[in-house]
């Protein structure tokens, strides 16, 4: 780790914080973390490196922390695996493994992991002001990096090009590297192509388009069969935006299209406003626009989100920052702040005759050999009728997550809403339900417990939602400081933080102003 601080550590934690420490989300252990950086699986484990503070608990001398786990939900933290020092700031990028030897930093039987990252350059380097693409590798499988002497290896003498995600493209004329990164401030995506990683050649520029009230980052770009039809293949850009994502502040968007090795052009279907939201001038219509993106996540806090590279069979497995840059420094937690979505693989799929992603959480067991969590604690129940009545749900066991699972038939109800870390009468808690009326899933906090810490942390978020067959369906994760909600299979994702007050740990189902039939309802144990 570089010394050229001399600063102290975090304070010590205020009583009452270490509660929402989550059970099955990753948490740095004393210090800040950001973005998802240079994910990559490789000899049997999945890699996290992630924007951090090595020295403090808000944003600031960013370094790349790394975690590794083989399962996506237990992690182990090891130390920094990028140090910022006096000429530069390490900011998000992307790490590949280099399996042909194309940088020569590895071997043909020993490939290296390239990580391929943003250099913020500080006054004491020569290049100031200026944000350029730079090197580091491994040949130790990830535990300790080097810094290409030659860096930066691209550089548009930008003070706002960043957030390189780099991957292998095979086309019609062999293949090469690609790389998707942003100009931020004015909302375009840039694409580059190399043969080593050492030298790039510009390709083509995308944006601005639908979200573009704020600076665009993290891009992605990667292909996925529609309902795993192979001759069918479709590529997803996803472009977070901060701010001016749909529930304020930020968040990430998505489009589908093509790819053909140089150039991105998004379907019809994918396009809510082709010269960007800002163009539209009128408020009113700006809102509108925004409702008819695609949004990865409609709540608050699901940003940066990016994907694993080298992940066996083809799997996509996403994850992105469980914050909002609107109040991210003023979290009511120490010595740690801030922490990840979970993991979540992400297919894409026929809709309207349009393709759309879907997302599922990974809640897989331990791998063979380790132990089983505890046993879990489960309502499986018949189907039965709830109306101007409540059912009370497990309470979460001290150090757990609970993943609830439910499929109703809201009927003539006027709404039907799960109620998370409740007290004994309903003055506080975090709701979740649906309005027949207006069509759509909400999700309130504005009573979830501590909101007072920053004035737009108390919020209720909503998103469009169609019923299957009349059915919701409802996978709901909820960690000691986190709901996560995948509706509908996973084609409708809503994320927010809540901070619970202490005695507020009751869980219920209700249901008003008409009959809801409560088809399955499952309630279990993560630890």
């Amino acid at each position: 780790m570089s010394t050229f601080l001399d600063a102290a550590r975090p304070e010590t934690p205020p009583a009452g914080t270490a509660r929402f420490r989550p059970a099955v989300h990753f948490t740095a252990r004393d210090t800040w973390l950001n973005d998802p950086n240079g994910l990559v699986f490789h000899d049997g484990l999945y890699h996290l490196f992630f924007q951090n503070n090595p020295y403090g608990n808000v944003w600031g001398n960013m370094s790349w922390g790394h975690a590794i786990s083989r399962d996506l939900l237990h992690w182990t933290e090891h130390p920094v695996a990028i140090a910022c020092d006096e000429t530069e700031d390490i900011f998000s990028g992307s790490v590949v493994v280099d399996h042909g030897n194309t940088s020569g930093f590895g071997t043909a039987d020993a490939p290296a992991l390239v990580a391929i990252y943003t250099s913020a350059y500080k006054a004491a380097s020569e290049h100031h002001g200026t944000q350029a693409q730079s090197l580091a590798y491994s040949t130790d499988a990830g535990m300790t990096w080097h810094k290409y002497e030659r860096n930066p290896v691209l550089t548009r003498n930008s003070a706002h090009f960043r957030d390189p995600k780099v991957f292998r493209y095979q086309g019609e004329h062999g293949s090469c590297w690609v790389m998707v990164a942003v100009e931020a401030q004015h909302q375009k995506v840039v694409f580059y192509r190399s043969d080593d990683l050492k030298t790039w050649d510009f390709l083509s520029d995308f944006g601005p388009m639908n979200a573009d009230q704020g600076e665009w980052e993290c891009p992605d770009l990667f292909p996925l069969a529609v309902d795993g039809d192979a001759d069918n293949v479709k590529w997803v850009l996803i472009v977070n935006v901060n701010p001016g994502a749909v529930a304020g502040g930020s968040g990430g968007q998505y489009f589908v299209g093509q790819f053909d090795g140089a150039r991105f052009v998004p379907d019809a279907s994918s396009v809510a406003a082709p010269a960007g939201v800002s163009a539209l001038g009128d408020p009113a219509a700006a809102a509108a626009a925004l409702q008819q993106c695609l949004w990865l996540d409609w709540g608050r806090d699901c940003y940066a989100s990016v994907s694993f590279s080298n992940v066996p069979d083809g799997r996509r497995i996403i994850i992105g920052w469980m914050n909002n840059w609107d109040y991210a420094n003023q979290l009511p937690t120490a010595p740690w702040r801030s922490s990840m979505t979970l993991a979540r693989e992400v297919h894409l799929t026929a809709a309207n005759g349009s393709a759309r992603l879907v997302q599922q959480p990974v809640l897989a067991g331990p791998p063979a050999g380790e132990a089983p969590p505890a046993a879990a604690e489960q309502i499986i129940t018949e189907t039965f009728e709830l109306q101007d009545s409540v059912l009370r749900l497990p309470v979460a066991a001290p150090g757990s997550a609970q993943v609830i699972e439910a499929e109703i038939l809201p009927g003539s109800a006027e709404h039907v809403a799960f109620h998370l870390f409740a007290n004994d009468d309903g003055s506080t808690g975090t709701a979740l339900g649906y309005n027949a009326a207006t069509g759509r899933l909400v999700l309130d906090r504005s009573r979830s417990g501590d909101t007072g810490f920053h004035e737009k942390f108390s919020s209720v978020e909503s998103a469009p939602l169609v019923l299957e067959d009349g059915v919701l369906k409802l996978q709901i994760v909820v960690d000691r400081c986190s709901v996560e909600v995948f509706a509908q299979g996973g084609s409708v994702v809503l994320t927010d933080l809540i901070f619970p007050d202490a005695e507020s740990q009751e869980n219920w189902l209700a249901a008003g102003g008409g009959p809801a039939t409560v088809q399955k309802l499952t309630v279990s144990t993560l630890t």
